[in-house]
């Protein structure tokens, strides 16, 4: 009785190791391997794998974005006429140098300074729109770096986007990038739930495949508002 009682729990250990074996080493393997592709075995960590593939894309996606387009970005300072100091940045628009920005960042009667590379380059004002917060620029300068327009009627709330803008380190120009969502929009404006305390004036806003969708401002709160693509191709003309 005792001997058939061993029998007995020496079985049932035994199957009780050779199921756990089974459950954590020899299934697992198993699954992974060609042959049960065609039958749709798959694993919980196969998920966890695709959505830290679909971040890396994400991430992938933005630093492509932002390579190709924060040579389109340059900077400018301004000293008033009461000898205030403006700073802030703008948008070539076309690759023989004319150049878009806020027209609060280019008042009359104020000294201006375009930097392309670093370096300070001549140009022209051409025009400004005070309403509308937007002046046209004529750089002195060729073959410059260019983005195409986005289409703010294919805008949609929540959809990511990112900024570029520039700070002067001393006498150095630097680039700025942030990132956001598309909070709310209508034909006159876009909000997003970007916050810049720097100010960021005339900084350019872009989709995540780089296309150019407007011109920040920054309001009292330090929300940023943007100046949509479509008013600013019609002030410009392109």
């Amino acid at each position: 009785m005792i001997k058939n009682f061993f029998k007995i729990l020496i079985i049932f250990i035994f199957g009780a190791a050779g199921g756990i074996f089974a459950d954590q080493v020899l299934w697992p393997y198993f699954v992974e391997r060609p042959l049960f592709y065609q039958y749709g075995l798959e694993q919980g960590p196969v998920y966890v794998t695709e959505r830290k593939e679909i971040i890396i894309q994400e991430n992938t996606a933005l630093e492509d974005a932002v390579e190709k387009t924060e040579k389109s970005v340059i900077a400018l300072k301004t000293t008033t006429e009461d000898e205030k100091i403006l700073e802030g940045s703008g948008l070539i628009i076309s690759s023989d140098g004319l150049f878009v920005t806020l027209a609060e960042l280019v008042p009359q009667n104020s000294d201006f300074s375009f930097f392309v590379d670093g370096k300070a380059v001549p140009f022209q004002i051409l025009k400004r729109d005070l309403k509308e917060n937007l002046a046209l620029i004529k750089l002195e300068q060729t073959n410059l770096s260019t983005v195409g327009f986005g289409d703010t009627n294919s805008i949609k709330l929540g959809e990511r986007v990112f900024l570029v803008g520039t700070i002067f380190d001393g006498k150095n120009v630097q680039k700025v990038v942030d990132e956001g969502i598309i909070r709310t929009f209508n034909k006159d404006l876009i909000i997003t739930n970007i916050s810049e305390k720097d100010g960021l004036l005339g900084s350019s806003l872009f989709d995540i495949e780089g296309r150019f969708l407007g011109l920040n401002t920054v309001d009292e709160n330090g929300k940023i508002i943007i100046v949509p693509v479509s008013k600013i191709r019609q002030f410009t003309g392109l």
